[in-house]
């Protein structure tokens, strides 16, 4: 006779497993992704409170919808600023916005490996052109050093280059232009660059002109643009800018005779409007620009480029060297700076720390990189001393231990390394980053403002006496 248990026993394993499956994960560190369950949530639990809404029936969707219209909550996601440095770029953003004269205001965003996918930088772009005006994409490479390489908005396939990126340092002269890449093509080499959308006028082509330098063709869809002769008496850094139709889309440029040597092409519109170049170096340090990079030559590109303010967004890859950080990393950033200060003296400078960079701790947990905080310190006190402004990013999307919070987050907004954010992550900073640069250019307007009133307001008279 079959005696029967007088508990549920399959009810019983299964709850046991499932149990066992919760507690496992928090105290095996390589188990700890495949937690289900976090315990610090308990508290929350126990001592429930209804989530506050907002005052406006539409406010709180609205806040959800549209991140960038939202006001900042504490100093440490502005612009520090003390010595008014960006105000240049200010007085070119309202003469943008006042549309006189049709003024294009031009950033030059110069950073790692998510800024080489246009991550951070998109968004920035996107809503920075909605307010003022897209005067075009910008500065774009000949072809992709990196699989990961691509801009939002556009997209190019190439053969027959070769490629050499200034972190590699395989151009002994060098040279590799504003965005920091050399392309060499013989006879035979193309790219194919395709626009998503319509719209540019002009297309201006960055080289390296010399003698005995080929020829290049640039062609919009069937229409040829110019060829362009790179044969020059002397070597010198050029440029070449062409009317293109505006409703050209595909664009080509083909080398038709010898050898070229080429850095990038950018796409423009007419003004009023903002140009924000995004300038990614996959794999890149402070070094680069200040050492690699030859410095008359990175001067002249810069000219050409004539920015209204340059942001050097460096410092992910350099916060795994504790001793490079202490040593020469500072002088590699003034150098930096001086190069720029050389090349367009009026333009604003500001340094943009990297984001939060998550690894692995004792028991599992994802905290920050031990450097990375210091370096930070680093970059501010460089600012303060060279006058140039400095957005704090690791502090503005919460400082230590964002990333560890950003992994578990559903979805996840940055990947398995803990450094590099998904596209929802790139977001939530392009509008940090955003949201600082209006607060900054509201307050420059008010000062401005008050400026105008005290300057119209007629002398007071004094009060006569009365008899």
């Amino acid at each position: 006779m079959k005696i029967q248990s007088p508990w549920p026993v399959k009810p019983f394993l299964v709850i046991a497993t499932f149990a066992v499956g919760i507690a496992l994960p928090q105290y095996i560190p390589q188990w700890y992704n495949w937690r289900i369950f976090e315990w610090a949530t308990v508290p929350a639990v126990v001592d429930f409170q209804p989530r506050a809404r907002a005052a406006e029936p539409l406010q709180e969707e609205a806040e959800r919808l549209r991140p960038d219209t939202v006001s900042l909550k504490s100093n440490s996601s502005r612009i520090h600023d003390p010595t008014a440095t960006m105000d240049h770029f200010y007085a070119s953003l309202l003469k943008t916005e006042r549309l006189q004269n049709g003024t294009v205001t031009r950033i030059l965003h110069y950073g790692d490996s998510p800024t080489t996918a246009d991550l951070i930088t998109a968004d920035v772009r996107g809503l920075i052109q909605q307010r003022f005006g897209d005067a075009g994409h910008g500065a774009y490479l000949i072809a992709k050093p990196w699989a990961w390489y691509g801009h939002r908005g556009l997209d190019v396939s190439a053969s027959g280059w070769k490629m050499d990126p200034a972190t590699l340092k395989g151009q002994k002269d060098g040279r590799y232009g504003l965005g920091g890449v050399s392309f060499i093509g013989q006879t035979g080499a193309q790219s194919e660059i395709k626009l998503k959308k319509p719209g540019h006028t002009k297309l201006t082509l960055s080289y390296f002109g010399q003698p005995g330098g080929g020829e290049v063709k640039i062609m919009a869809g069937d229409i040829e643009v110019a060829t362009l002769n790179t044969d020059l008496p002397e070597p010198a850094d050029a440029e070449e800018t062409w009317p293109v139709p505006p409703e050209a889309q595909n664009f080509k440029i083909i080398v038709t005779r010898g050898a070229v040597r080429l850095f990038n092409v950018v796409f423009r519109k007419e003004g009023p409007g903002v140009v924000y170049d995004s300038i990614g170096l996959n794999g890149t340090w402070a070094g680069v620009l200040a050492v690699h990079i030859n410095g008359q030559h990175w001067i002249e590109e810069l000219k050409m480029a004539r920015p209204d303010l340059v942001i050097i967004n460096y410092g992910t890859n350099e916060s795994g060297y504790r001793n490079y950080v202490e040593t020469t990393y500072p002088k590699d950033v003034r150098e930096i700076i001086r190069r720029v200060r050389a090349a367009v003296p009026e333009s604003s400078v500001m340094i943009m720390s990297p984001m939060d960079r998550g690894a692995r701790e004792a028991g599992g947990t994802i905290g920050t990189v031990t450097t990375l905080p210091k370096l930070i310190s680093v970059q501010a006190k460089l600012a303060a001393e060279n006058g140039c402004a400095f957005f704090n990013t690791f502090e503005a999307m919460g400082g230590p231990g964002t990333m560890g919070k950003w992994y578990m987050a559903e979805p996840r907004l940055v990947s398995a390394d803990f450094i590099h954010p998904m596209p929802a992550g790139a977001r939530i900073v392009g509008t940090l980053l955003y949201q600082a640069l209006m607060d900054g250019y509201n307050s420059y307007k008010l000062k401005q403002l008050r400026r105008a009133v005290a300057t119209a307001a007629p002398a007071a008279t004094p009060t006569e006496a009365r008899p």
